[in-house]
């Protein structure tokens, strides 16, 4: 990719907060998906967060165009953090994946991160339910040149899955981001076992929900997903894991 000036990363932090608010001081902006007022878990807006991106991340700049864009947008808390969706490339290319499956798109920072990282018949097969958010990434897969990477199937996630497992495509997936309704989490989780190849990564997002996993209340469906789900992942015998407190919270499980 192309270099990018490191010192521009704190600029573009403080265009966040001007047009966002107090939503950026509670992380909002680094796309935790999770409620206003949730607190964060890192102060976004601390000399120690700036530290963090000038010093970790290597933002491709057509990758920059598409979280400026998404910031704009009434929904751009949503969008997963950088330096996390950094992770998830940097994974990726660590276990040389060839296909990945995205569940929950959005406008597609995550799914270009991968693309970019995949060999040119690499595939990202993304899922989402709303084409609306994907068209506003859509123009820059293709500025990027790695259009042709990303395949885009709008319609429930669990039908794709299913579509995959019926054509005989169990086990050879290498790596999978679920980042959707989290009511749908273990069921999501239990596909892409299934799909994912021994060795292959599973990375589930916002399994901190804000902090809230720490008292789920019981009219909290999501909230209660998740920690449900936490609690499987941590005797479950066909995965490693590993939890870890960046953004959201994002648990890595590495299939047995």
């Amino acid at each position: 990719g192309s270099e990018m000036p490191l010192l521009s990363v704190p600029k573009e932090v403080a265009v966040g907060t001007a047009m966002l608010g107090i939503a950026f001081a509670t992380g909002v902006l680094a796309g935790f998906g999770t409620p206003k007022s949730s607190k964060s878990l890192i102060g976004k807006n601390t000399p120690l967060w700036q530290y963090i991106l000038d010093h970790s991340l290597r933002e491709h700049p057509i990758l920059k165009k598409l979280r400026l864009l998404t910031v704009e947008h009434p929904w751009g808390r949503m969008m997963v953090s950088c330096d996390q969706a950094q992770l998830m490339a940097n994974l990726v290319k660590l276990i040389k994946a060839k296909k990945v499956l995205e569940i929950g798109v959005f406008t597609g920072y995550n799914a270009l991160n991968m693309a970019l990282v995949l060999p040119d018949n690499g595939r990202v097969i993304a899922c989402d339910i709303n084409e609306d958010y994907a068209k506003i990434g859509k123009p820059l897969w293709k500025e990027a040149g790695v259009e042709h990477k990303i395949d885009l199937r709008i319609k429930p996630a669990i039908q794709t899955l299913d579509e995959l497992l019926a054509s005989g495509e169990a086990e050879t997936f290498d790596f999978a981001f679920i980042d959707a309704d989290k009511e749908s989490y273990n069921e999501y989780f239990e596909k892409c076992l299934r799909l994912i190849r021994k060795g292959g990564i599973i990375a589930i997002d916002n399994v901190l929900f804000g902090g809230r996993v720490l008292k789920p209340r019981k009219d909290d469906l999501a909230v209660q997903s998740i920690h449900r789900l936490n609690e499987k992942l941590l005797r479950d015998s066909r995965v490693s894991i590993s939890m870890l407190p960046m953004a959201d919270g994002v648990t890595l499980a590495f299939k047995l």
